[in-house]
């Protein structure tokens, strides 16, 4: 006897998948992607990287606000076709959207981005912070 892989949303995925439904306000994981990322810090810069293939740089929104960067956009299928009669269809198009706390400060004036090869790289500078100035505390005589 063999065993089976218990996989509570499998018919449901493929109930979706056949019948081509988006039930957004009902089931908010099946809307909006979350694409992955690579963060990482050079001496100078924070470093972000996430793969876009297939996402025109026009339609991608990047802002940074309270030191957390956000990139959304959307992929669009160029020309759809309804009758093809898919064995699997796993490429998802539409809606993404992504948001990242910086590990440190940065000038957001000077970001960079940039694409190549479905490969979104944002640079930020970093902020150079100033070193503390110490203060030395003199100690007067009490009389």
């Amino acid at each position: 006897m063999a065993l089976i892989r218990w996989e509570p949303f499998r018919d449901l995925d493929r109930f979706f998948e056949e019948e081509d439904l988006d039930l957004f306000p009902i089931m908010p994981f099946r809307g909006v992607k979350v694409p992955e990322v690579d963060v990482y810090q050079t001496d100078k810069d924070v470093v972000v990287e996430m793969p876009l293939a297939g996402v025109k740089p026009e339609d991608v929104d990047i802002s940074i606000e309270d030191d957390v960067l956000t990139v959304k956009g959307e992929s669009k299928e160029e020309k759809e076709e309804k009758k093809r009669n898919y064995y699997r269809k796993e490429i998802r198009r539409g809606a993404f959207e992504r948001s990242i706390t910086l590990p440190t400060e940065v000038k957001a004036e000077s970001a960079k981005a940039e694409s190549k090869d479905g490969m979104l790289k944002i640079t930020l500078p970093k902020v150079k912070r100033k070193e503390a100035k110490k203060i030395q505390v003199k100690v007067k005589k009490s009389k």
